[in-house]
């Protein structure tokens, strides 16, 4: 009897930590079924012949919510081996949702997550009000890839409470509807519960999102219903006070008897340690379930001609006010001009020199910060791993320019099209390997889907792969691929995904180990509207397999869209 589809002598990693071993996957509809040895014959033989043959790597901290429903395959996640992909995280989602409330909460996703309001608003079709009709909507777009969603704590605040969800503390009756609207959405296939805390999230008018100043009595009763629900608890966090924001998350898992995710950048603590270990030994001695996702690399804004990050912040000079409302395919020949160059020059160093002596425009900051700013490179592969020493501040002063000139010149040089990567986050690389490596601890936070024309983090499994396995050695094979797959996996407790095992789902990535990496990111104008964005390409995979279909083939989507809904409590 031959089998659908059989992937040939690969080298075969099960996500599990098992040692690697040579052999064949024999894949019958969505599922593999068998593994080693297999003599029967393919209706299709994939030929894995000094290949690397993995389970499909999960996302879990992704914001497609909006961009899914106009962009199905998923990109760029897909094009990195994604083949999961939880959404809705931070707080943030389009459901529940009152018809007449649908542009509050696109607005919020545009101020939030950088998706602008009238692409949301015309690209969604808006036929749905409680979570459960938004994941038919959504499943009803047949991504590429398989889904799960959070429900976000600022939409279901403002479900229940209205524009008072805002600011307003909420009334005993208004805790008891929030959760039992949460509990509600979990019920209806909601993957669990978002919370934002993290101020910097905020409403087009400057306040912060609903839920951001939640009462510990509203917190705490969410996770109870979203709990009892089956669902898990996510939440990011404010990092002061932080001893404050782990005391509460302890209480919220306490309430859930379930699994916590949150966002957790790099933050030192004693001894060598986080800042967050402390709190995490507390709430794993109690039995509760934790895990923090961190950036695989300093994450950070691009800055350069494609994007309004330019070395200029908030300078009031004409010259680079004018360079800022120029169209982004005419501000190459705009910095080509040596008069108008001379005068960007001119105002940049001013703008520097200002800074320097306490001078404030609109903030105290209106430069680049050039100590923390690095040039990605002119080459295929952008350059993530500079060391401090390499900053734009050092690029200059070796050049013997100032860093506004650096800046120009090196635009100049890539023809208008390189950036500067800005860090913001895990900026020191040095302490990420054991980091990264503590059991509690997952890579990811890639923010696909989110910050569309500011940040483009979403490759950050190929990153992985290419510098924490390929070029450092940091760790195994099977280390790597673990923590890209089962270890994910954890979060979620899907019981037939994220690892190579007869009788699961045919989630596979066929890689070229040595290949695998990044592309240089890039503008294109393909959201709703031609709204830019930025993008980022992966090579290094052969074949990406979504449910035992092939989404991906030599670094190109193949245009089928397999995923599924992953639901709460369905496993599908």
């Amino acid at each position: 009897m031959a089998h659908d589809i059989i992937i040939r002598n690969g080298l075969i990693v099960d996500g599990l930590l098992n040692p690697a071993y040579s052999g064949d996957i024999a894949i019958d509809g969505d599922t593999i079924s068998a593994l080693g040895k297999v003599d029967a014959k393919g209706h299709r033989e994939i030929d894995a012949e000094g290949a690397v043959v993995t389970p499909g790597f999960i996302d879990l901290h992704t914001h497609m919510d909006a961009q899914i429903g106009w962009d199905p395959q998923v990109t760029p996640a897909s094009w990195h081996g994604v083949t999961s992909i939880l959404m809705g995280n931070c707080g943030v989602s389009f459901a529940p949702v009152r018809p007449q409330d649908k542009e509050l909460l696109a607005e919020m996703m545009e101020s939030v997550e950088d998706i602008p309001r009238q692409a949301i608003l015309s690209g969604l079709s808006w036929q749905w009000s409680s979570f459960g009709e938004y994941l038919d909507a959504i499943e009803q777009c047949k991504p590429a890839v398989n889904v799960a969603a959070l429900v976000g704590h600022a939409a279901t605040r403002f479900y229940v409470m209205g524009p008072r969800a805002v600011e307003e503390a909420p009334t005993a009756d208004d805790i008891t509807q929030i959760a039992k609207l949460a509990g509600k959405s979990v019920r209806e296939g909601a993957i669990g519960f978002s919370v934002n805390r993290l101020k910097a999230h905020r409403l087009p008018d400057g306040r912060c999102i609903p839920g951001t100043f939640a009462p510990e009595e509203e917190l705490v009763a969410i996770a109870k219903e979203v709990g009892a629900a089956g669902g898990i608890m996510q939440s990011v966090i404010e990092a002061h006070p932080l001893d404050e924001e782990m005391r509460i998350m302890h209480r919220q898992l306490e309430a859930a008897g379930t699994h916590m995710l949150f966002s957790a950048p790099w933050l030192p603590g004693k001894n060598g340690d986080s800042a967050y270990q402390p709190a995490i030994d507390s709430m794993r001695a109690a039995g509760l379930n934790v895990t923090g996702t961190t950036q695989p690399r300093a994450a950070g804004f691009l800055s350069g001609l494609n994007t309004f990050i330019l070395f200029s912040l908030r300078s009031k000079s004409e010259s680079w006010q004018k360079l800022q409302r120029t169209p982004v395919p005419e501000r190459l020949a705009l910095i080509k001009d040596q008069a108008f160059r001379e005068q960007l020059i001119a105002d940049g160093k001013a703008m520097q020199l200002a800074e320097h002596i306490g001078q404030t425009l609109s903030s105290p900051k209106f430069g680049l910060p050039c100590e923390k700013t690095f040039w990605m490179g002119n080459a295929e592969r952008p350059n993530y791993a500079h060391q401090p020493d390499q900053s734009l501040a050092h690029l200059a002063k070796a050049a013997g320019e100032h860093p506004v000139e650096t800046w120009l010149r090196l635009q100049l040089e890539s023809d208008g099209q390189g950036f500067f990567h800005v860090r913001f986050v895990n900026e020191d690389l040095s302490v990420l390997p054991n980091y990264m490596g503590a059991d509690w601890v997952v890579p990811g936070v890639g923010d696909a889907g989110a910050h569309v024309s500011l940040i483009m983090d979403a490759g950050w499994t190929s990153f992985f792969i290419s510098h924490w396995h390929r070029d450092t050695g940091t760790y195994s094979l099977e280390e790597t691929i673990h923590m890209l797959t089962a270890k994910q996996n954890r979060v979620l407790g899907l019981p037939d995904r994220g690892a190579l095992i007869v009788g699961n789902k045919a989630d596979i990535n066929v890689l070229d180990i040595d290949r695998v990496e990044e592309r240089q990111p890039q503008r294109v104008e393909d959201f709703p509207g031609n709204a830019p964005r930025l993008i980022q390409r992966g090579v290094g995979y052969r074949q990406t397999l979504v449910n035992g279909e092939v989404i991906l083939e030599n670094d190109e989507l193949t245009g089928t869209r397999s995923g599924v809904m992953l639901r709460n409590n369905t496993g599908a």
